[in-house]
Parts: structure tokens; sequence; C-alpha cells
């Protein structure tokens, strides 16, 4: 299955057919545009912009969406032009009538009023002759037209994403890789630490019993030394957190909120691995980890 971004765009075009009337009466061709556009968003949120002929089918447009997309910022935009070939028809008799009716009772209340003008008229005559036209039965399957472009950018984008993703994962393993030898010499170096500070606290008792002070000490010493060394625990998760990821993206389908949540376990891992590091070379690594993580997470973002 694969994996869709939620960033994406499409678009599909219809021309309306014209009837035996409207050829007769020289009506300009029409033409129903639809777009869809998408970004990320926490859930679902879709968004209509449609001519009011085409109000009543939202609804029916909302539950096609619904069935295809899960998450992200859809806006659904409809437009209907006029060919500019023939942009410019003559009005009909009747629309004449009706702007006149008009503008006399507009004047009758606004006598300064500014009267129509031709170019008025052609624009009212163009939309009028636009809206005429029935567009029942070819809004939804244009809508699910664009819907399956819109789709297929998504999928495109999203397979880039799980590209990302996966090379991510692998530098991540390496830098993992680098940093398990560190262990040991970590250990080494915290013991050579804690023998150093021991032997001055057995100095302070000149050779007598050791006070209980020297061994509040010792005692406070060898804590600490366990506490700082102790990233083969955190390494071990980013191990397994590294092995989800990488098995959710294969897998795909609606895997962004999981991948979001295990990034910040990817991030909180990398970061207190960084805090107890005692050696610079563990330090560097934690920090590029980091980059790449929060890399990840912005990426993370977009996917559905």
């Amino acid at each position: 299955m694969p994996v869709y971004s939620m960033t994406g765009y499409a678009s599909a075009q219809q021309s309306a057919s014209a009837t035996a009337t409207e050829a007769d009466s020289k009506s300009p061709a029409s033409q129903l545009g639809m777009e869809i556009r998408s970004v990320n968003s926490r859930y679902l949120d879709l968004s209509f912009r449609l001519p009011e002929d085409l109000r009543q089918f939202e609804p029916a447009l909302r539950d096609l969406l619904q069935t295809k997309l899960r998450r992200g910022k859809v806006e659904v935009r409809a437009s209907i032009e006029i060919a500019a070939a023939t942009a410019v028809a003559d009005p009909t008799p009747r629309l004449l009538q009706r702007l006149n009716a008009v503008q006399d009772n507009v004047k009758a209340w606004l006598p300064s009023a500014p009267v129509l003008t031709v170019a008025d008229v052609i624009r009212l005559s163009a939309t009028e002759q636009a809206s005429a036209h029935d567009w029942s039965a070819t809004v939804v399957p244009l809508v699910e037209k664009a819907l399956k472009a819109l789709l297929d950018a998504r999928a495109r984008e999203g397979a880039r994403l799980s590209g990302m993703l996966l090379d991510h994962i692998a530098q991540l393993r390496v830098l993992t890789q680098q940093a398990i030898p560190l262990i040991p010499q970590l250990v080494e170096q915290n013991r050579q630490r804690f023998l150093t500070r021991w032997k001055d606290a057995m100095a302070l008792t000149d050779g007598t019993t050791l006070p209980e002070a020297a061994q509040d000490r010792a005692l406070t010493e060898a804590t600490a030394f366990a506490i700082r060394i102790d990233v083969a625990e955190e390494i071990t998760r980013l191990g397994s957190h590294l092995d989800e990821i990488e098995r959710l993206i294969k897998k795909g389908g609606e895997i962004g909120k999981r991948l979001d949540f295990l990034i910040q376990e990817l991030h909180r891992e990398a970061n207190t691995m960084g805090s107890k590091s005692a050696a610079l070379e563990l330090t560097h690594i934690s920090v590029d980890m980091k980059v790449l993580v929060e890399q990840m997470r912005e990426q993370v973002q977009n996917i559905e």
C-alpha cells in the first residue's frame, strides 16, 4: 500500500454540450473547471468554493472526498468560464426586458445610480447563459477525475518522502553503529576517573579506618558512574524505533500520526544520549542524530 503525502494539487475541466436552443441563440460555450488543493493538517479539513449554481452539489462532493481522504486541509474550487472566442454573445430579448425593468426599479429609488453600459449587459448575458447549463451530470464525475489525479500526485510525493525517510534511517543506523564501540571506552574512562577519586578519598584516612564521609563519597561516585555511562539502553531503543518506522513506511497506508509519535521518541532518545555523554565523540554523534531526526520530523508532518 502506498504512502500518501497530504500535499498535492489537481485540476480537471469539462466543456458543456450546447443544447439545440442554446445553439440557435448562439450562446457562448461554457467550461466547468475543478481544482483540488491539499496541504498538511492534523485532521481532514474540507472547504468548498463553488458558484451559487453548484452549491447544491457540496454534500455529495464532501461525501466523495471523505471516502478517499483521511487527513489534510483540502480546498475544492469550481469555476464556470466562457470560451474567449465566443465570449461576446447576443443578449436574449427576455434578458434585456428583465434588465430594463430592474434598472427602472433601481432608478426609481436611486435617481443618481448610473445606467447599465453595453459591457455590463454583455457580462450579465454571458453569466446568465453560462449558468443556464445543467451541470448535474458533470460535477461529480469531474471531481472524481480530479480526485484521482490528486491521489496520484499525493502518492508520488509520498514515495519521495518515503525514500528520504528510509535514507535518513540508514544514516541513523550508521551513527548508532558508530556509538556502540564507544560504550566500553566510556566505561573504562569513567572507571579510571572513579579509581582516581577513590584513591583521593583513601588518602584522607592516613591509613586508618575509612571515615563515613569517604564511604558516602565513594557511593556517590559509583552511582554517578553507573548513570553516566548507561547509554546502551538509549541505543537499543533507538534501534527499535528505527525498525518500527521502517516497517510502517514499507507497509504504507495511514501512518502519519504513528510516525509523528515515533519521531518524537527518536528525538527523546538521541537527546538523552547526548545529555549522558561523557565523550566528545558521542556528543557529536548525538548532535548528528538530532539533526537527522529533525529533518525527518519536518517531512513526516506531510504524510497522511
